[in-house]
This record gives structure tokens, sequence and C-alpha cells, in this order.
């Protein structure tokens, strides 16, 4: 097949996916006589991420494979598109998710000695439903409490490939400002004051967030 045409069904199918695609799932659109093997479509990927560089979209390669999206530079203008904004998530829900992955597998009992307070079920419920965290085990004491684990989700969400791309723990000193940012890029975890009803009454906006989504 012509290399350009085959950059251009993946350029399309990227747009029209709405999701990372992997070089097994481009190759599944393909008849398999006439399927291009993995060499081909990475050419083509890397053709596509040349051709937008100058461009406010981009092609990014994150845990689920590649996808779409608009540089983080455009969301001062793109945010006016919708009129709910964006969601915001409490300081102990992003403490809990911080922990759990620079910690992982973690109990929530350990979260919870990290931090010195009770972790909210909210928090963890989101955490869940979210996509960002799963139990991936259990410990074995009594009571075998879950392991909690993050998720390629989570991984995608935050543009990243994997988890040696967080940023190294020293380097976080404000977890607030991810609530602007959307990221992990954040000097040590801060201590923590809150109560229980604390963190209730600041429990994370569980709406899908359309300029977060632009990002991951």
């Amino acid at each position: 097949m012509d290399s350009n045409k085959l950059k251009y069904i993946v350029e399309a199918a990227l747009f029209a996916a709405g999701r990372p695609l992997s070089l097994e799932q481009l190759q599944a659109l393909f008849e398999e006589n006439v399927r291009p093997d993995r060499a081909d479509l990475k050419a083509a990927i890397d053709a596509l991420v040349t051709d937008y560089e100058e461009r406010p979209i981009s092609v990014v390669e994150v845990a689920s494979g590649w996808r779409v999206q608009v540089r983080e530079e455009m969301s001062p203008w793109l945010s006016r598109l919708w009129q709910d904004r964006p969601a915001r998530y409490s300081r102990a829900l992003l403490e809990t998710l911080a922990l759990i992955a620079y910690r992982q597998p973690i109990t929530r009992g350990e979260i919870e000695d990290i931090r010195g307070v009770s972790v909210s079920s909210n928090i963890m419920r989101t955490l869940m439903e979210r996509g960002w965290v799963r139990i991936v085990g259990h410990r074995d004491v009594p009571g075998r409490p879950g392991m909690y684990a993050t998720t390629r989700e989570f991984l995608d969400y935050f543009g990243l490939k994997k988890l040696d791309e967080l940023p190294p723990l020293a380097e976080i000193r404000d977890l607030d400002s991810i609530n602007v940012e959307l990221d992990l890029g954040l000097t040590e975890l801060p201590s923590v004051s809150s109560t229980e009803e604390a963190d209730e009454h600041q429990e994370a906006i569980d709406t899908d967030s359309p300029q977060a989504d632009s990002r991951a």
C-alpha cells in the first residue's frame, strides 16, 4: 500500500476512534491479505507526528497506543466551548491517588497510616469509577485487605506511556496544582491536617472534563 494512503488511513482512524489505538488495533482495520506490518504502521505514525509539529493538535503515544489530542496551550480558548466547568478534585483525593501511584500496590489502611486520616469511601469509589485505580490482590494479613494499583486508563488520562514516566517524588510540591494542570507534574508529599469530614465535604466531582479529555 502507498505510504501516503496508509498515513491517511491511520490519521482518520485516530480521529474517528476518540481513544488511543494500538498497532494491533490499527492492523485490524485491514483485510488480512493487505494488512500492513507493524514497521509500516509505525512509520506512518512517525510521519503524522512530523506533519503535526507546527499544528495545534498532535499525535502522542500513551499506555494504550497512539491518539490525536489538542495541545495544552490551546486549552484557554477551547475551554470556552463547554458551559460546564471542568471537574475539580479534592486535595484528599489527589493525595490518595498520588500515594497509590507511587507506593503501589498499597492497601487503604497503609494510605491512611501515611496520610494520618481516614480515607473516605467516596474517594476510593470515585477513583475506581473513573477507572484510574483497581484492586490487584489482597495483602496476606488478617482481614486480607485489598491492594490498590493504578490502571492503563490512569496512564492514558495523564498522558503517560508507563509508570517510569511519573515525575520523581522529590519533585512533587503542590498537589493543588493538579486541579489546574491536570497532570502529576507537580517536593515531598505535603502534610495533611484534614479530617474524614473534610474529605467528605471536598469529595471529587465525578464528571468528565472536556478540557481534560482533550489532553488525555
